[in-house]
């Protein structure tokens, strides 16, 4: 490794790791100049034994004897030329704006996703994370379904970056265990000279259907519950907690992913292209045709010639305060319930994403 001790914050070397703040991670380094950062010794060695290329380390002084194994790695692997940029603990805080989880930042190379049939191809249980916006839950999903044995991990348009910095960091780098891609045009198979058709697709179109339609034959697609979520989903916090919400969120990521785009490529034609895959898809929400967790189960543990087996399932986790959209939950083929006790209404969804993987694990014969 080459070791570059930094003495100022101005320093052009680092530049990457400067101001890492939330919206200029996800929006200016990571889509731009294709990287991710790694946080702690553990979580960028699962990275690099996922294969996941460095580009720079940003190492606290103190950490750096501890971090002899990863370099080796590295030189073997990649070749010595990889910096490692070093400085104290207080001049790295300085730079990157907070002190480092355990000493150590690493710039990495994102690297193409698969498309979802190539992802599901041999799945039997995966899950969705639909518009799930804090990282910190994005993470712990991460890390139940690799702890788990959950196959494969969808994200929607608009759900936070499971790469984000501390996603990875709370998944314990699980990130890069877990087979995982978006689902937009390309990980759909959309062609791109229909790309341009697309945003006045309906679900009827597909045989679909809307809940405001089908309840109401209202036009107008609702794309969250409001103030009817304590009745929309299980599994959730329903009553918002600014704090588990990331700032500036909406504003900033809407940059890349509008809500424009959202409709074009979920619910609608992920959901189609999951029951082409073969799979059932699952809506966790409080619903009054919901079933309960335990009826979902026996569904998959009956016999295989049994009219309600289900072979391979699609959980679907909703945003955090509102829960799943309208037409997700009119579209899946079943909606599901956690049975509460207690006068407890609800769960966070990391925690009911860990109830609901436990409970459909696969069992071994």
């Amino acid at each position: 490794m080459r070791i570059i001790n930094i003495e100022s914050v101005d320093d052009e070397r680092v530049a990457a790791y400067v101001g890492l703040t939330e919206a200029q991670l996800r929006n200016r380094l990571e889509p731009e100049k294709g990287i991710f950062i790694a946080e702690s010794p553990k979580v960028i060695d699962r990275a690099l034994a996922a294969g996941r290329e460095p580009v720079s380390l940003l190492v606290e002084e103190p950490w750096l004897d501890g971090m002899s194994d990863i370099f080796k790695r590295i030189d073997k692997r990649w070749g010595k030329n990889v910096p490692v940029y070093v400085s104290s603990p207080e001049q790295l805080k300085k730079l990157t704006g907070y002190r480092l989880h355990r000493g150590a930042l690493a710039a990495m190379r994102r690297w193409k996703l698969p498309t979802v049939r190539e992802l599901c191809k041999n799945a039997r249980r995966i899950a969705v994370m639909e518009n799930i916006v804090d990282h910190t839950n994005v993470g712990a999903i991460m890390r139940s379904a690799a702890a788990l044995d959950v196959d494969a991990v969808l994200v929607t348009p608009s759900c936070g970056d499971p790469l984000y910095r501390r996603a990875a960091r709370v998944s314990m780098g699980t990130v890069f265990q877990v087979p995982w891609t978006r689902i937009d045009a390309e990980t759909l198979d959309v062609e791109t000279e229909n790309n341009d058709t697309c945003g006045s697709e309906t679900s009827q179109d597909h045989g679909m259907v809307t809940l405001d339609n089908a309840k109401n034959n209202d036009t107008d697609v609702i794309d969250s519950v409001g103030n009817n979520s304590d009745k929309s989903f299980a599994g959730m916090n329903n009553r918002r907690d600014e704090r588990e919400i990331q700032p500036n969120f909406d504003s900033d990521f809407r940059n890349r992913h509008t809500k424009e785009e959202d409709r074009k490529y979920w619910p609608i034609r992920g959901l189609r292209k999951l029951n082409d895959l073969g799979f059932t898809t699952v809506a966790m929400a409080l619903t009054d045709d919901s079933i309960s967790l335990d009826e979902l189960t026996r569904r998959l543990d009956n016999e295989t010639n049994e009219p309600d087996h289900i072979d391979k399932l699609a959980l679907i986790f909703g945003t955090e305060g509102d829960g799943l959209a309208h037409r997700t939950i009119a579209n899946t083929d079943l909606t599901v319930k956690i049975p509460m006790s207690n006068g407890v209404d609800s769960l966070n969804v990391a925690a009911s994403s860990a109830v609901a993987f436990y409970a459909t694990r696969v069992k071994q014969n």
